[in-house]
């Protein structure tokens, strides 16, 4: 259950982020003005800034509540970054060709279709300048008991694989050629989806608290369990996502209800059906729970807002 100052406390978040986000907003000069331009507008497009609060939320679980969070800001703009490029991209016409996004024109709608791509690109190239000059100017930190001793460069690792062809790019590449193809085999469906939700959703959600903990002081075996957490809660976001296609309300979500049908998409609920779909949304999120209280943690403010997305009703 939510506490009564949730959605403070998250806002609170949400605009702590923005201010650290505005000190690495690249300036918008020189003969590539435009794309500078159009990955700005991309990038104050506002949202809840979830995955820098998850990451942020993260640090502080291993680091302690009154930690210094300085060497984190690069990373925590990298991952929106990174999120804001496939955002553009997923916008565009060969992609989902939406016209709106939160309310406001999509960033090809406002500089072009060419532009925007340039923009998704230079987005996802300055994630990466941003964390790896966050990772040369860092503090130093203690070391890792993982493949290198480095938080910095097991931070990088997490942060660039989780984020490409391992990872949101692969769950991409395989949502959009399950659009083309109708799956007669069920098992081989269900796994296919699995490995859609666990990468395009879930990569960038496990990526976002990983690479908190490392550079909060977790342990690898600690990381590992915490990947478990971040897999379990995009698989739940992303399950609960095809629940409301259904159940929601147009009013409510913002958008038209019942497009996986329309489509003729598979999800987990077309796969399971609805009873076993709200089932594993609670399993996956009890599983999430149980081992971040199995930390010594419990009613933090990270667990709250696993529930407040996996349970989500828009």
């Amino acid at each position: 259950m939510l506490s009564q100052g949730f959605e403070k406390k998250l806002t609170d978040r949400a605009a702590f982020f923005e201010d650290v986000l505005a000190k690495f907003l690249p300036k918008e000069e020189g003969y590539a003005k435009v794309v500078l331009e159009a990955m700005n507008y991309s990038l104050l497009a506002g949202g809840k800034r979830i995955r820098p609060v998850m990451m942020l939320e993260s640090f502080r679980l291993f680091a302690g509540q009154d930690a210094d969070t300085q060497l984190l800001w690069p990373f925590m703009c990298a991952m929106e970054m990174i999120h804001t490029y496939s955002l553009v991209h997923d916008d565009l016409p060969a992609m989902d060709n939406d016209e709106y996004r939160r309310g406001r024109k999509t960033t090809h709608a406002v500089y072009g279709a060419g532009m925007a791509t340039l923009a998704g690109d230079g987005l996802l190239n300055l994630a990466y300048e941003t964390a790896v000059k966050g990772a040369v100017t860092g503090k130093e930190l203690s070391p890792y008991d993982g493949d290198t001793t480095n938080r910095y460069l097991a931070a990088l690792e997490v942060l660039t694989t989780k984020a490409g062809v391992y990872g949101m790019v692969g769950g991409q590449c395989a949502d959009i050629c399950a659009e083309n193809s109708a799956e007669p085999d069920d098992d081989k469906a269900k796994d296919v989806l699995h490995y859609i939700d666990e990468n395009k959703t879930g990569a960038l959600i496990e990526s976002s608290l990983m690479v908190g903990a490392i550079l909060g002081g977790a342990s690898a075996s600690q990381v590992k369990q915490i990947e478990k957490i971040g897999s379990n809660v995009g698989i739940a976001f992303q399950i609960q996502d095809d629940i409301l296609d259904i159940e929601g309300t147009a009013e409510e979500l913002g958008k038209p209800i019942g497009s996986d049908i329309k489509n003729g998409k598979s999800t987990y609920v077309s796969l399971y059906g609805m009873d076993s779909a709200k089932a594993k949304v609670k399993e996956l999120s009890d599983e999430a729970i149980a081992i971040l209280e199995g930390f010594g943690y419990r009613d933090t403010f990270l667990q709250e807002l696993f529930e407040y997305l996996i349970y989500r009703k828009k």
